[in-house]
C-alpha cells in the first residue's frame, strides 16, 4: 500500500513509488473553499434579497430549499443553470468577487513538487468552464498540469460512476497506481467504486471552519504532509 495512516485515519507517509498518476480537485483541495462557500451563503443572497426586495434572511431560506434540490447533480454547479433559475448573471457577479479566490496553504509548492516528479498529474473538476476561467486568471494553477478536465465537459459530475468511465477513456491510468485527492467524500466514494487505488481527503477546506475531526478517508491538513519522497 502506498498510505500509511495513523489510527485516527490521518495520512503519516505516502510512499511515491507506487503512484504513477494523481488526480486532483480544484475547490476546497487546492484552492480555498471559504471563497466558494463565502460567495454561495452570502454573496449570492444578497445579490437575489435585492433583485427580488427581500430581506437576506428570506433570500437565504428561499435559495436553501432551491439548492437543496440540485445537490450531487451536474445542476449543481453550473453557472448557466443558476442565472437561469435565479435570473442572476451568476458568472459577472462572481468575476467581480473574484478577489477573494486564493490558495490553501502548501497548494503550489506540492504542484511544483509534482511537476518536478514522474507523475502525471490531472486536475478533474466539478466547476463550471466560468468558474474555471475565471479562477485560472487569479491563480497560477494550470502551468503544473499535464491536463485540467471540467465536469461539464462529460456532462456528468464526479460523483458518478459515467465521469470515471470517460476520464479513463480519454486519459487512461493505471487505477491501482493513482492517487486521487479530493475534499468532498461523496465524490471520493464514487472514485473508490470505480477502482481507484489511493484516496486522500482534506481535514480542513475552509480556512474559516474548524478542522474536521472524523474523516472516511484517510485525511491531511496540508500537503507538506505527503511531501516526502516526491
Amino acid at each position: 500500500m502506498a498510505l500509511t495512516i495513523s489510527s485516527d485515519n490521518r495520512v503519516t507517509e505516502l510512499d511515491w513509488k507506487h503512484i504513477e498518476t494523481v488526480l486532483l480537485d480544484m475547490d476546497g483541495t487546492l484552492l480555498d473553499l471559504k471563497f466558494d462557500n463565502h460567495f454561495w451563503l452570502h454573496t449570492v443572497p444578497e445579490a437575489y434579497a435585492a433583485q427580488q426586495g427581500l430581506s437576506p434572511d428570506e433570500a437565504k431560506q428561499q435559495l436553501h430549499d432551491v439548492f437543496a434540490r440540485e445537490v450531487g447533480t451536474l445542476n449543481w454547479y453550473c453557472l448557466d443553470f443558476w442565472s437561469e433559475t435565479l435570473g442572476l448573471d451568476i458568472v459577472s457577479i462572481k468575476q467581480q468577487a473574484a478577489h477573494g479566490i486564493g490558495w490553501r496553504q502548501e497548494a503550489l509548492e506540492f504542484l511544483q513538487r509534482l511537476h518536478r516528479s514522474h507523475c502525471q498529474v490531472i486536475l478533474i473538476t466539478n466547476a463550471h468552464p466560468e468558474t474555471l476561467r475565471i479562477k485560472l486568471e487569479c491563480v497560477d494553477l494550470a502551468p503544473w498540469f499535464d491536463h485540467l478536465i471540467s465536469s461539464h465537459q462529460y456532462a456528468t459530475p464526479k460523483e458518478t460512476q459515467k465521469f470515471w468511465q470517460l476520464l479513463q477513456t480519454d486519459y487512461p491510468f493505471d487505477r491501482a497506481k493513482t492517487l486521487f485527492i479530493d475534499d468532498s467524500e461523496h465524490v471520493l466514494q464514487a472514485a473508490e467504486q470505480y477502482g481507484v487505488g489511493h484516496l486522500i481527503t482534506l481535514r480542513q477546506p475552509d480556512s474559516t471552519i474548524a478542522e474536521r475531526e472524523q474523516t472516511h478517508y484517510p485525511a491531511i491538513l496540508h500537503f507538506d504532509e505527503i511531501y516526502s519522497g516526491l
